[in-house]
């Protein structure tokens, strides 16, 4: 199965005049990789899927904010 989370590293040139912001993150919606939608797809009650923002579990993806495990890493070796 594909993530929706993506990571990459950008060309840094020696000329750039801005410090870089390596690695990079940026996420890709669910629905990139389900194509069409199947019949019979599972479905939240309907104040779940309000609360979820979507009806069907199958396209729920909540945001994990990517960069705090980097910032909990630098934390703890200094």
């Amino acid at each position: 199965m594909a993530t929706s989370r993506k990571w990459f590293v950008p060309y840094v040139g020696r000329h750039d005049p801005c410090p870089p912001l390596t690695p990079v993150s940026y996420e890709t919606p669910v629905q990139l990789y389900l194509g069409f939608q199947p019949e019979g797809l599972r479905q939240f009650a309907p104040a779940e899927a309000l609360r979820m923002g979507t009806l069907w579990p199958d396209l729920y993806s909540p945001y994990v904010n990517p960069y705090l495990h980097l910032k909990r890493e630098a934390g703890s070796n200094g």
